[in-house]
């Protein structure tokens, strides 16, 4: 999450957010917290379409925001130390574990589905050498079917009328 959504759910300015998380440096490691780079924050802000985001002449955002990890999150209610910090990073936590769960249980759906793709196509494989073994085997048929319609000689005793 960005700094500036979690200084809205926690009623505090964003710099005084990131100014808590400076005072308190060591308690955010790479993986709580990192900064995103120019282009990242670009991206960004084109998928959620706003306009004149760096434009620091227009009102826009002078420094590149942060961006907190779900051990973030955690950690800033205890920097924050406020009774709506901890309610909203207690919120914020049981959203993380949801989007978890959900992603696991669509990772199960998915290897089941890999599971049943790879059965599908061995089974497919093997009809696929049981219906060229048919097809061979009517193939076979239809020459002999067309070889019996060549004129035949007849078989038997001849009996000679003269």
């Amino acid at each position: 999450m960005l700094d500036k959504d979690l200084a809205e759910m926690y009623s505090v300015e964003t710099r005084v957010l990131n100014q808590a998380v400076k005072r308190n440096a060591k308690r955010f490691p790479d993986d709580f917290m990192f900064q995103l780079t120019d282009r990242e924050f670009r991206d960004l802000m084109s998928q959620i379409v706003i306009s004149n985001s760096l434009d620091t002449q227009r009102g826009g955002t002078r420094k590149l925001p942060f961006a907190f990890t779900e051990q973030g999150v955690a950690m800033l209610s205890t920097v924050l130390n406020s009774k709506i910090a901890i309610d909203v990073s207690i919120q914020i936590i049981r959203v993380f574990t949801r989007m978890r769960e959900t992603l696991l249980s669509h990772k199960d759906i998915l290897l089941k589905l890999e599971r049943l793709e790879k059965t599908t196509l061995n089974q497919d494989q093997q009809l696929g050498k049981q219906r060229d073994e048919i097809r061979a085997i009517f193939e076979a048929l239809k020459q002999l079917l067309n070889t019996s319609k060549l004129p035949r000689r007849k078989i038997g005793f001849k009996i000679n009328s003269k």
